[in-house]
């Protein structure tokens, strides 16, 4: 089964480093993040990835060309030129880059990609989030209820500091604590080719109109993941995910086989704002 990763957007957010490289292009522990993307897949036995790039698109053609030769050992003859490489930490990984142009939205991404996808079912996410989902888990989910879309909601990162107050009395005060639920659009979709009759074309954003119809149509259904999940929108989250992987496992790779949760309808699910361009 194919993987869409979405890295085509600005990044503005990030224009620290966005100026000179793409948004996915920016190291986390050492590689860019869209290795980190890759690796989760990859950890459940998924290796078939396409790339819809947009800006810098030649910046991430020429990474993933001369990916092989940047990671391997190699011994040089000097009088021909002729080469050994010796892969040092070999990937059994297709990686497939599509320039989808610079302005064009998520959704017409996808839809530029229809003769890559050969109408079967696929994956797709954004390039530049990560969590310790439970890939086998959500292809059971997406299977259980046969619709044409799955999208994995995830409950956003708490930033703040949380206040309990009565009257003008601050009754409790807690640090980053989340009391309540509330689901975004994390990606980790699993779709079939039926989702890209929903996409108008180029300019159509997939987290305006597409998934807003397929919803509507009850199309959509939501996998509630739990576990980790982060972002790398700003330069704090960038250091943030710089400081945990440092570990040996990051969170994003500490997997636990889970259950599929009971189907559920999306009839609402709120979109985080950065996931629009990618």
């Amino acid at each position: 089964m194919k993987v869409v990763l979405f890295a085509g957007g600005l990044g503005s957010r990030l224009a620290e480093e966005t100026t000179r490289i793409p948004k996915p292009m920016v190291e986390v522990g050492g590689k860019p993040i869209i290795l980190h993307v890759m690796d989760i897949y990859s950890r459940w036995g998924f290796h078939d990835f396409v790339v819809a790039g947009g800006y810098k698109c030649m910046f991430i053609k020429n990474f993933f060309h001369n990916f092989h030769l940047s990671t391997a050992d190699f011994t040089v003859a000097l009088g021909n030129g002729s080469m050994v490489l010796r892969p040092v930490h070999p990937l059994d990984w297709n990686v497939s880059v599509v320039d989808t142009g610079l302005s064009t939205m998520t959704g017409g991404r996808l839809l530029r990609l229809r003769d890559w996808l050969d109408g079967e079912t696929f994956m797709a996410t954004y390039a530049d989030g990560v969590g310790n989902i439970d890939i086998e888990a959500l292809l059971d989910f997406h299977r259980s209820h046969g619709r044409l879309a799955t999208v994995t909601a995830v409950q956003p990162p708490a930033r703040f500091g949380n206040l309990e107050i009565e009257g003008d009395k601050v009754a409790e005060f807690t640090e980053k604590v989340r009391k309540h639920e509330t689901w975004i659009n994390g990606g980790f979709f699993v779709f079939e080719p039926g989702v890209l009759d929903y996409i108008s074309g180029p300019s159509d954003p997939l987290e305006g109109s597409p998934l807003t119809n397929l919803a509507r149509d009850g199309e959509l259904f939501a996998y509630k993941h739990k576990g980790f999940w982060h972002p790398m929108d700003t330069i704090r989250d960038r250091d943030y995910l710089n400081g945990l992987a440092e570990t040996e496992d990051p969170p994003w790779m500490q997997f636990e086989r889970t259950a599929s949760p009971p189907s559920a309808a999306v009839t609402e699910l709120p979109l985080a704002n950065s996931r629009r361009s990618g």
